[in-house]
């Protein structure tokens, strides 16, 4: 048999349903490669073996007729989400060697009701609101970045150290590590997913973000936090003959590197030669205020989001944190407005054209990821798609000029979560298939 590290949920689920694996076991193979590779990678804050293993032993003994969907899946969460058996220290010396908190976040009790493992807490960066990068590394190359800042989710998932991991995306936090690391990384739409208990940035674009290495377990967890559209998606695999699929640059594509560039031809190539009908398209002009927009968005709400940890010990931040208490950019509160407003007149517009499309793909990410962990990288491609609140989804399969994995991200209109997560599964094979990416991490 496999060994149990390197099956994906859907996989070790079948599994265990049959009886051929205990949840004791998979945590045991989990944490074996965790203990062979984390030196490296380094992407838990919180870890601890030994209630790991206690609470497999819990989900072992629990009644076959009542075990939920994800019976015994072990899942890495960011350290700025509230986990009640675990300390949440926001990558922060105020909260450094902290208490467990009182009670779970939201998506926690979701997924403990579904059966869960919650196995660790993983490294983020500052309250989850820089650039700054470290200590996690890429799984595929230590010497450079995982990205940010859902920077140990992202590893640990691209690693093989558990299947499933949660991160959060305000600016780019998911999709970027999504493509760094060579997995599938979902951003639902803003609100589809309740984020009470998780550290705030900024109420307009803070969400909720999923890791996973196959599409088909963002699928089983749409299905746990019960995300729906309007029309229901098809039983039948999504056909790339004859659909329509637009690719979309936008107003950041100068910043496109060699890697990205090289994997958007063969993207439309490939789909090209399954049959569908690709078209380049162009956003409307006011479109390209939007960089600006979210911006403005950040540093307003940043202002109130870090008060109070600014007023209780400013010395423990960072002094990037200070900017925005500050108001280091001199924001006003029109121009704040201004930036309500535009991002709300654009979001119906976004969601006509995108339905006018099977598929839509815009860059994730500017290359494959930049050498060295000081930084998280560039999140330029990805602010547009959050304060949208559009979901998002990294698609994996090509690789860069170092070979290290990129991907692209397919967007849809608002609340279309599972016709994105519909047509990536099918999109996601051609790419992983043909696309040019070979991982090397066992």
């Amino acid at each position: 048999m496999t060994e149990p590290y390197r099956l994906t949920a859907s996989e070790a689920v079948a599994l265990m349903r049959k009886g051929q694996l205990t949840v004791e076991d998979y945590a045991k193979s989990l944490l074996a490669r965790v203990k062979d590779r984390d030196h490296v990678v380094k992407a838990w804050a919180y870890l601890d073996p030994e209630f790991v293993l206690a609470q497999a032993g819990k989900l072992d003994q629990v009644a076959p007729e009542k075990r939920g969907p994800l019976h015994g899946i072990a899942i890495g969460v960011k350290d700025v989400i509230l986990t009640k058996d675990m300390p949440t220290a926001h990558n922060s010396p105020i909260y450094k060697d902290g208490p467990a908190a009182l009670v779970d976040a939201a998506p926690i009790i979701t997924l403990r009701a579904a059966g869960a493992l919650i196995f660790g807490k993983t490294t983020t960066t500052e309250f989850a609101s820089t650039t700054l990068g470290g200590p996690s590394a890429n799984p595929h190359d230590p010497s450079r970045t995982p990205g940010g800042s859902s920077s140990g989710s992202g590893a640990a998932v691209g690693d093989c150290q558990v299947p499933i991991a949660l991160g959060t995306q305000t600016g780019g936090s998911t999709i970027r590590p999504g493509s760094f690391n060579g997995i599938y990384a979902f951003k639902p739409t803003w609100g589809a997913i309740s984020r009470e208990g998780l550290t705030q940035y900024s109420m307009t674009c803070d969400t909720l973000g999923l890791y996973a290495r196959s599409a088909a377990d963002l699928e089983l967890l749409s299905s746990v936090f019960q995300l729906c559209d309007d029309e229901p998606v098809p039983s039948t695999p999504f056909p790339i003959s004859g659909s329509k699929i637009a690719f979309l640059k936008t107003h950041v594509w100068p910043k496109a590197g060699p890697g990205l560039e090289k994997a958007w031809e063969k993207a439309k190539w490939l789909l090209e030669g399954k049959g569908a009908s690709i078209e380049e398209i162009e956003l409307p002009e006011e479109f390209k205020s939007i960089s600006k927009w979210h911006g403005d968005v950040l540093a307003g709400e940043g202002r109130t989001s870090f008060l109070g940890n600014y007023l209780l010990a400013k010395e423990k931040m960072h002094p990037m944190l200070h900017g925005h208490v500050e108001n280091h950019t001199k924001l006003t509160r029109k121009a704040q407005l201004e930036a309500y407003d535009g991002c709300a007149r654009l979001r119906p517009v976004w969601d006509e054209i995108a339905s006018k499309y099977d598929a839509v793909f815009t860059p994730g990410a500017v290359d494959e990821a930049p050498v060295g962990i000081e930084s998280t990288g560039d999140a330029s491609f990805c602010s547009m798609w959050t304060i949208l609140q559009v979901p998002a989804l990294n698609v994996p399969g090509f690789a860069g000029e170092n070979g290290l994995p990129i991907g692209l991200t397919l967007v849809g209109p608002r609340y279309h979560d599972l016709h994105v997560l519909y047509t990536g599964k099918a999109i996601g094979e051609v790419f992983e298939k043909d696309g040019g990416f070979r991982p090397n991490l066992f």
